[in-house]
């Protein structure tokens, strides 16, 4: 049976070279893909862990079948991420889904209860956020479509969120913030995540 709840995962296909670049310039091609291609299996085995929930998997250029098997499988439409994530959630209320979040697939602390607060959320508040420590956010939720979270912003900066509740304030719509967590673009970030021991031959650990 269908539930009345979605939760959307932003996947960038696992290619090398194509994946965590900025972290790439310092661990090298073959270390970010070894890096990111595991974030994306915890992402899976977190999202796997979500019960009553559907789930919809986003691929930045092609669907891979071998993840997230028996889950619905798309290919992100749109110019810039705003578009993409825009596109994705109004697709998720088209089909009569009445509280959807997505995130990403580069979080190496993202659990499954993280995300079922997120849902649980949007009960009570239009939106629901998740911080990430650069100023944008990892987790983005609400109960209706609210375009203005996605339209006229400035991707991957440090004020994304602000602009955003700023947006949100203005509109007369209300947002909750989930507990912070960081992401790894760079090597900085690999050395302080859950995942660093894992992949100390590919960098010195200071």
């Amino acid at each position: 049976m269908k539930s009345e709840k979605l939760l959307i995962v932003f996947v960038k296909n696992i290619l090398l070279g194509k994946v965590k670049t900025r972290l790439a310039k310092s661990i090298g091609d073959f270390g970010a893909f070894e890096v990111y291609k595991e974030l994306v299996a915890i992402t899976e085995a977190e999202t796997d862990r979500i019960k009553d929930v559907d789930v919809h998997i986003y691929f930045s250029d092609q669907v891979i079948e071998s993840k997230w098997p028996d889950k619905p499988k798309f290919v992100q439409e749109g110019a810039d991420l705003g578009e993409r994530m825009k596109n994705a959630f109004q697709n998720g209320f088209n089909m009569g889904y009445k509280r959807v979040i997505g995130v990403g697939s580069d979080l190496p602390d993202l659990s499954a209860d993280i995300m079922n607060e997120g849902l649980e959320t949007l009960v009570d508040a239009d939106t629901v956020f998740g911080p990430s420590e650069d100023g944008g956010y990892y987790l983005v939720g609400m109960n209706r479509m609210i375009d203005c979270i996605f339209d006229n912003k400035e991707w991957s900066t440090e004020g994304l969120l602000a602009a955003t509740q700023e947006d949100l304030t203005a509109n007369s719509y209300s947002f909750k913030l989930l507990s912070e967590l960081n992401d790894i673009d760079n090597i900085e970030d690999l050395k302080a995540s859950s995942v660093s021991n894992k992949f100390k031959q590919y960098y010195e650990l200071s």
